[in-house]
């Protein structure tokens, strides 16, 4: 499994925002609104030539007060990267905790641009009550950033306590891998996949009521969509799936190949996938289970739920547990 992961850089920094105000309201799908007001920011507060691609990648989001959501969501960063709300509640009160995660990918995942741009523009963000995006108890401009913590493996140090920064702390971009063996407990049962977050492995980015059979994802699929994913972080330009087949050696070649065969063979059991809410992207969310997942599978599948597949895994769509 390591020489699959070996070079994907990746950060996870986990966010604890403490509420201040006796009551917000978070939209409907925080990654969305989050995306565009934190990005506002950091493109406000960089030099004309460094805000330049923010301001491009940006000029999608409507000024007005209606924001469709199409256009929304061609308003991603300029950096690969991931905005992944955990699963919770939309109305917070006074001295209660928002977690999400913020994770910084490929040539983005550099702690430097965390401390130097993205913190900052955060900090404003905590304190500023923004007309752009008001609306009744809106979360921004009341809230702290109580704490930031940073994977290890599957440790979080921290970076940020009770406000205060670390500033002798420096994440690297392989620590998220140190200790992960991905070897699954042997007298473990696999059998199913939650979508916590809506998933869309086509191309297709319309509503539909009911999802067609040929966009249930099959295991296989799960894992072709996991290899599209990793030759976008690869270093370089325009890499592709045959760039991280090139990576292999031999020997995770070969188990690679197998992984896929195997996958091939587990025929879908059952599905509950039912279209996201309304204000998330377009996609499914639900539960599909398989008659067993064979262990060798889980420990990609376990990447591709950090990585995020299908569309819009910048906003933190594409991710599941397995149980």
């Amino acid at each position: 499994m390591w020489p699959f992961i070996s070079p994907i850089n990746l950060i996870r920094y986990l966010f604890v925002w403490r509420v201040n105000s006796s009551l917000v309201c978070l939209p409907k799908y925080l990654p969305i609104e989050l995306s565009a007001v934190l990005g506002t920011i950091i493109a406000n507060r960089l030099p004309t030539r460094e805000a330049r691609p923010w301001r491009k990648a940006l000029a999608e989001v409507p000024s007005g007060g209606r924001r469709p959501l199409q256009k929304m969501l061609r308003a991603s960063w300029p950096i690969e990267s991931v905005l992944f709300m955990y699963p919770g509640k939309l109305t917070y009160g006074q001295g209660e905790l928002i977690l999400w995660e913020l994770k910084l990918m490929g040539k983005s995942a550099d702690h430097g641009l965390f401390l130097e741009t993205i913190l900052p523009a955060m900090e404003e963000v905590s304190a500023t009550v923004m007309p752009r995006w008001k609306h009744p108890n809106s979360v921004w401009g009341r809230f702290d950033i109580d704490s930031v913590y940073v994977a290890r493996g599957r440790r979080w140090e921290p970076v940020v306590q009770n406000g205060q920064l670390d500033l002798d702390y420096y994440a690297t971009p392989t620590q998220w891998a140190e200790g992960l063996s991905f070897e699954p407990d042997p007298e473990r049962i696999f059998d199913s996949i939650t979508w916590v977050t809506p998933f869309n492995l086509s191309s297709r980015k319309r509503r539909r009521k009911k999802i067609p059979p040929a966009e249930v994802p099959t295991l296989r699929r799960m894992l072709e969509a996991l290899i599209w994913r990793v030759s976008r972080l690869l270093p370089g330009k325009r890499t592709t799936p045959k760039d991280v087949w090139a990576m292999l050696d031999e020997g995770e070649k070969a188990r690679l190949q197998e992984v896929l065969e195997q996958a091939a063979l587990i025929p879908l059991r059952q599905h509950k996938l039912d279209p996201a809410p309304k204000g998330c992207p377009p996609g499914w969310l639900g539960t599909q289970s398989f008659p067993s997942i064979p262990h060798s599978l889980i420990p990609y599948l376990e990447v591709a739920a950090i990585l995020h597949i299908g569309q819009w895994t910048h906003f933190g769509c594409g991710t599941f547990v397995i149980t």
